[in-house]
């Protein structure tokens, strides 16, 4: 009889047992990495995991203090109940554990392009004390919301309802030191599990440390980007593209994926100096790395090389499509007004020569890849400039 009586009480010390060991994985694992991404992707993979908290779908937004919004950052989960069973069956045969799941991302920046990642990503909420949408009070409030099929109709109209249709949600904010900076929601779209008061404990147990986890992460990348970032156009500098170029190197090795490489250079720049002044040609130089940055790729390096030259490591690009992105990039360059902010007078366009390099076809070390793509650069200046070659 005392056994029957006491069955309950250790499945209760079990499960507790389990949900810590899982919090302390987890916790182990974001104090693996500084990068903001990474983080992310190791909160949500624990959010979602079988082997960690195993809800359905997970997704991470991050407040904008400086635009006062709140941003969709990243999100986990997948499109269709078929597609769910598929990747689970894949994970169950391969016997991945939560570490396994993790390292995916850490060699692949494509491990969450999926069409759901990209709508999340596109939702911003205004965070002013008089808007009531759902998100927004959850920040403002900083209170974990528990919606459920008998109150979820009434933000039946809210963009996050709307794209995750669900009957069931669990939103739970990111703290930091009592402040809010973001929040993470979870469902289970696809088994229907009810989403229960200890369910919503844990979660909120994970997203304290997670709070922090994120904070540390943005101040280091802070320091990073003054630390490594060229004073007058902001993009990375010189020192930080070659560790950044060897970084991708050795992930591209691993995963026997493509990279490529781009030396930009801007045709005739002493021209253009002696032409308007060498503060114009500042105003040139960066007002270009700003057009470089808003058309790469997420996952794009832009770089300052030096002077006049720029580079663009792509990761997952091979020849072909890092020739198509060269094209696109030179021909835009030549029909911005770069020189006409400078000059109404001036009819003279700016244009660039581009050298492509290509792992493994052109080199398998950084070295390899950089003498390449000058090459290829050499390549086209000397076919008459505002082209683009490789070797």
């Amino acid at each position: 009889m005392t056994e029957e009586i006491n069955k309950p009480k250790n499945a209760g010390i079990e499960k507790t047992r389990n949900e810590l060991a899982i919090l302390y994985e987890i916790s182990n694992a974001m104090r693996t990495t500084l990068k903001l991404d990474e983080i992310l992707y190791i909160i949500l993979t624990g959010v979602t995991a079988h082997t960690g908290l195993g809800f359905n779908r997970a997704i991470l937004f991050l407040i904008n203090e400086k635009d006062q919004l709140l941003e969709g950052k990243m999100a986990i989960g997948p499109e269709t109940g078929e597609e769910a069973n598929r990747i689970w069956k894949q994970i169950e045969q391969e016997k991945m554990g939560l570490d396994d799941l993790i390292s995916v991302f850490k060699f692949s920046n494509t491990a969450v392009e999926s069409e759901f990642n990209k709508r999340v990503r596109r939702l911003k909420i205004p965070l002013q004390e008089t808007n009531t949408d759902l998100l927004a009070m959850g920040v403002l409030e900083g209170m974990p919301l528990h919606l459920t099929k008998d109150n979820i109709d009434k933000y039946k109209n809210n963009p996050l309802i709307q794209l995750l249709t669900t009957q069931e949600l669990a939103l739970v904010p990111l703290k930091a030191k009592d402040k809010v900076n973001g929040l993470i929601v979870a469902d289970n779209f696809v088994t229907k599990e009810p989403i229960t008061k200890d369910d919503i404990m844990i979660l909120t147990m994970l997203a304290n440390q997670a709070g922090l986890a994120i904070q540390n992460s943005r101040l280091y990348e802070s320091a990073v980007t003054r630390a490594h970032s060229d004073s007058l156009t902001e993009l990375w500098n010189h020192g930080y593209f070659q560790y950044l170029l060897q970084d991708e190197v050795e992930k591209t090795k691993a995963m026997k994926s493509p990279l490529s490489m781009l030396m930009l250079d801007i045709d005739d720049f002493k021209a253009l100096n002696d032409m308007f002044g060498h503060q114009a040609g500042d105003r040139i130089l960066k007002e270009l790395a700003q057009f470089l940055k808003n058309r790469s790729r997420k996952m794009d390096y832009v770089c300052r090389y030096g002077g006049e030259e720029f580079t663009i490591i792509l990761p997952q690009a091979d020849k072909d499509e890092a020739f198509s992105i060269a094209e696109h990039l030179r021909s835009e360059i030549e029909k911005h007004p770069f020189i006409q902010h400078i000059s109404a007078e001036s009819e003279k366009k700016l244009t660039v020569s581009i050298g492509i390099a290509t792992f493994p076809r052109n080199g398998c070390s950084p070295s390899e890849l950089i003498s390449a793509s000058d090459r290829a650069l050499y390549q086209a200046k000397r076919k008459g400039k505002n082209t683009t070659c490789y070797v």
